[in-house]
């Protein structure tokens, strides 16, 4: 039976499991820093999805059922994700760093399908193994065995986890802190790294203790404008969701028991999501 959102939120080794977790996605952004960069912001990680899921659903076999930029740019406006513009160039985008490429045309020569080459799938297998051991961590499941073992699953796995993140209210409405880094460049990576330095045993603090020490440093190794990060900071600092125990930008920076409690919640949404569109592949036959 898949884990809700109300069994992981309330256990008690879940803080534990959420910085082991944001360390994770924190190392693989080390890894691969541009396929990472396409996850990094709320709208651009649900547009993937999107694009993913109508890659897993095409029939090759039916051109009218292939992946198009146009059948992408639907989706995404019918879904509100992004607006037409934000779309196509989302996809332009895409191809320039050839994580998308242009299939031949079909029995309609206007048609030209759109196809996700094996390294594209590399970052999303890598996503999906890291939630997969946090699920397990939580209930000491074998779900991460089970899809290592089957490996195709992916295909009907990732098109049912698309469906629950863009249906799920609190992925698309954030709550006020979260929502601040969610649309900035890099913004969920901004969040992994607070959290991977927050000390679980502190996490009951009103204001907790993170590892950064310097926002230029920090800046730099995300590849961001420090000043654009700066005022992002600023804002949240306004909102009393991060701070300095000593001069701004110079010394450890904390996060509020608010904003922490924030990203857990999210994240436990997410799991959530994630272990329910598990549990209906489990109850699929074999391919």
């Amino acid at each position: 039976m898949a884990l809700n959102f109300e069994d992981i939120v309330s256990h008690p080794g879940l803080g534990a499991y959420i910085q082991a977790q944001a360390r994770a996605m924190q190392q693989a952004y080390e890894g691969n820093p541009r396929a990472s960069a396409v996850f990094a912001t709320q709208q651009r990680w649900l547009m993937a999805h999107i694009g993913l899921a109508l890659h897993f659903r095409r029939d090759p076999s039916d051109y009218r059922k292939e992946m198009t930029a146009a059948r992408f740019v639907d989706v995404t406006v019918q879904h509100q994700v992004a607006s037409r513009n934000t779309a196509h160039a989302f996809i332009k985008e895409m191809q320039h760093y050839h994580f998308i490429e242009v299939g031949r045309a079909g029995d309609d020569g206007r048609i030209r399908p759109l196809q996700v080459p094996a390294m594209t799938l590399e970052p999303l297998i890598g996503w999906v193994l890291i939630h997969l051991s946090t699920l397990d961590a939580l209930d000491g499941g074998k779900r991460l065995e089970t899809f290592q073992a089957r490996p195709q699953m992916l295909a009907q796995l990732q098109p049912l986890v698309a469906d629950g993140l863009i249906s799920s209210v609190p992925v698309r409405e954030p709550q006020q802190t979260f929502s601040l880094f969610t649309w900035l460049n890099n913004g969920g990576v901004v969040m992994d790294w607070l959290i991977s330095g927050v000390d679980p045993a502190n996490a009951a603090n009103e204001r907790i203790p993170t590892g950064i020490l310097s926002v230029g440093d920090f800046a730099r190794w995300l590849k961001l404008s420090r000043t654009h990060l700066a005022r992002k900071l600023r804002d949240a600092e306004t909102l009393g969701s991060v701070g300095w125990l000593g001069q701004r930008g110079h010394s450890v920076m904390w996060i509020s028991n608010e904003f922490y409690g924030e990203y857990v919640t999210a994240q436990a949404v997410k799991l959530a999501i994630i272990d329910a569109a598990f549990a209906a592949c489990q109850a699929q036959p074999a391919n």
